[in-house]
């Protein structure tokens, strides 16, 4: 199965609502490999390795996020995989 890798930047209200954990524990429902950090403009970068299918719903999911979140945008950027096999909080 081909794997995509997609890099996705998140705007809102996503720090400080558990954004990042709650994205680590989708991300591993799914089978999706990458990373998630906080960024200091108050937005969080993300990165989804896996299938296209999985990655699909990990981008969806960004644009909700966690309860508590106000996901206002959702940049996507397509990118090579890397070959990554966890999924990380940075």
């Amino acid at each position: 199965m081909p794997l995509v890798r997609r890099r996705v930047l998140v705007s809102g209200r996503v720090q400080g609502v558990f954004y990042r954990d709650t994205c680590r524990r989708v991300a591993q429902r799914h089978g999706v490999a990458g990373w998630v950090r906080n960024l200091r403009d108050g937005r969080v970068e993300a990165a989804f390795e896996g299938a296209p299918s999985a990655v699909e719903a990990m981008v969806r999911w960004s644009g909700e996020g966690p309860e508590h979140a106000a996901v206002t945008r959702v940049e996507e950027h397509d990118e090579p995989p890397e070959g990554l096999t966890t999924f990380e909080i940075r």
